[in-house]
């Protein structure tokens, strides 16, 4: 697979053009930011962690029947995947209490929700990624109530997968975002799922293994990353 123009560069990733039209390389970045990327730095391996990390998730899924736009490992810091346009919403599952709904709720980090919380963002950095409403992505025209529909009914489902793989590290999958992107009419899940874009707390001691390490300044962050690519890799075998 050759690898050819790139077509775009976010915060964490840079995304490529190969010969097949249909198929892009995905190359992961050890650049960090936090808060939209007001604050930045970097996290030496975490390009490897996260291109790792999520392979083996999105294979996971795969087999789960999560449509993704995952295809193959190529490297330690690229994957192969589907051309898709990404849905202009990040979405949120909360199973624990921290973050951006504790400091809006006002409410103390760690309570166990009855019931997962699902959360839709407007992917806008210069926003700061707001809270919306189906309805405000359906004014704009961010997505149909089909795929809304669609969108909804799959992180429910990735979310009970991903806490029952996590369960088995001894890990509380607390919250997690992920993003959705459009292939060929249908709906799948794209970018990432790592350490950068879920919270990972040990259980029983709520040690944060995730890029809170790097927001809140907590320190070990790389050797927090190396830790959970250990456990993933050790459970995939």
């Amino acid at each position: 697979m050759k690898k050819l123009n790139q077509v775009y560069e976010g915060k964490a990733k840079k995304v490529f053009e190969t010969d097949d039209p249909d198929l892009f390389i995905q190359e992961f970045k050890d650049d960090a930011t936090a808060f939209n990327a007001k604050k930045k730095g970097t996290i030496v391996g975490k390009g490897v962690v996260n291109n790792k990390i999520s392979s083996v998730l999105f294979q996971m899924l795969e087999k789960e029947g999560i449509p993704t736009h995952f295809v193959k490992l190529l490297s330690e810091r690229e994957m192969l995947v589907k051309k898709v346009k990404i849905v202009p919403l990040e979405v949120t599952i909360r199973n624990i209490t921290a973050g951006g709904m504790a400091k809006l709720l006002g409410i103390e980090e760690g309570i166990r929700l009855k019931t997962p919380v699902y959360e839709l963002h407007y992917k806008a950095d210069h926003l700061d990624d707001p809270l919306i409403n189906e309805d405000h992505a359906l004014a704009i025209n961010m997505a149909t109530q089909e795929e809304l529909d669609t969108i909804k009914k799959l992180a429910i489902k990735i979310n009970q997968l991903l806490k029952n793989f996590f369960e088995k590290l001894n890990i509380d999958l607390v919250d997690f975002k992920l993003e959705f992107g459009r292939c060929k009419g249908k709906i799948i899940l794209a970018d990432e799922i790592s350490p950068d874009t879920c919270r990972f707390w040990e259980k029983g001691t709520g040690r944060k293994l995730d890029k809170d390490r790097f927001r809140r300044d907590l320190g070990n962050v790389e050797d927090a990353y190396q830790e959970m690519l250990a456990k993933v890799v050790e459970t995939s075998k």
